[in-house]
């Protein structure tokens, strides 16, 4: 681990950051702050975001095919243009639920995780927008799903549930989940962290934020610990691979519930640098 050295690649004050991703057409990082309801867009060489802030919670903002973003938010999701102007085209919870994390498949769907306000357990789902714009429940009785990602063959799933603390695989068959097939993939203790968001390496490895724990762990696709490695912050929540060669990993941090003034850089977006792996380009939605 001597040449893994972790910078600020952003600073910033999000309440919870989540939800990064890259974009190679651009040279440019986006991620959320879930609270603040903000999208920020920004070229980590000149970090100074562009953001877009919607009146509501969001989850996560995934790109479109078409430009712009569609957006996981309280009540379901919304279609954000080129120019910032939104639309809300589907609404899918009822009062007192909101959007988690969400990511695209590679044929262009959107996965989103619901949970309840207070994630009470067995209250979230699993949603799939299709590229048409309806939406399937393909999942239920989660706590707070969270941490999607695809194996690079694209024949398996990875789904997080935070709040139990576990990561899941499932088998895929074309579009859908195969019945029955959920295997619980790594169970972390309590008091350790939380599982929170999640990248994908190129070798098919697990990079996985580890709320209240400091840290990133790296797994292997059976859930073998690979690799921890400690972050200057309490509360990391996401990932991405991102940079001109895929190989720099964004973090996305929080400063929420760690007072006013938080250890650290919590709240801005971190760079961990020379870990010798590649990730995975963004799945963009749309057909």
């Amino acid at each position: 681990m001597s040449d893994i050295h972790i910078t600020v690649a952003v600073p910033g004050t999000a309440r919870v950051g989540e939800g990064p991703f890259w974009d190679p057409a651009t040279s440019e990082l986006t991620w959320v702050d879930i609270l603040g309801g903000a999208i920020h867009t920004s070229d980590p060489i000149q970090p100074d975001p562009r953001t877009t802030t919607l009146p509501t919670f969001v989850g996560a903002a995934v790109p479109k095919r078409s430009g712009g973003f569609v957006a996981a938010t309280t009540e379901g999701f919304t279609d954000i243009r080129q120019d910032g102007s939104w639309t809300t085209r589907r609404t899918v919870l009822q009062a007192g639920r909101r959007m988690n994390d969400a990511k695209c498949d590679p044929a262009g769907r959107l996965w989103a995780g619901s949970c309840d306000l207070e994630f009470a357990t067995a209250r979230g789902d699993l949603h799939v927008l299709d590229t048409d714009w309806t939406v399937h429940q393909v999942l239920s009785d989660l706590t707070q799903p969270n941490g999607l990602g695809w194996s690079p063959d694209g024949r398996t799933f990875y789904l997080i549930d935070t709040v139990a603390r576990e990561v899941n695989a499932f088998s895929l068959l074309p579009g859908r989940l195969a019945p029955g097939n959920r295997r619980s993939l790594a169970l972390f203790p309590q008091g350790d962290g939380e599982p929170d968001g999640m990248a994908i390496d190129a070798e098919g490895c697990l990079w996985i934020a580890m709320w209240g724990g400091g840290r990133l762990v790296r797994l292997d696709p059976e859930g073998r610990l690979l690799k921890e490695i400690p972050v200057p912050v309490a509360q990391p929540s996401s990932c991405a691979f991102g940079g001109p060669g895929l190989d720099v990993l964004y973090v996305t941090t929080a400063r929420e519930g760690l007072g006013p003034h938080p250890a650290g850089p919590a709240g801005s977006v971190l760079a961990v640098h020379g870990l010798g792996v590649r990730g995975l380009p963004v799945n963009r939605f749309g057909a």
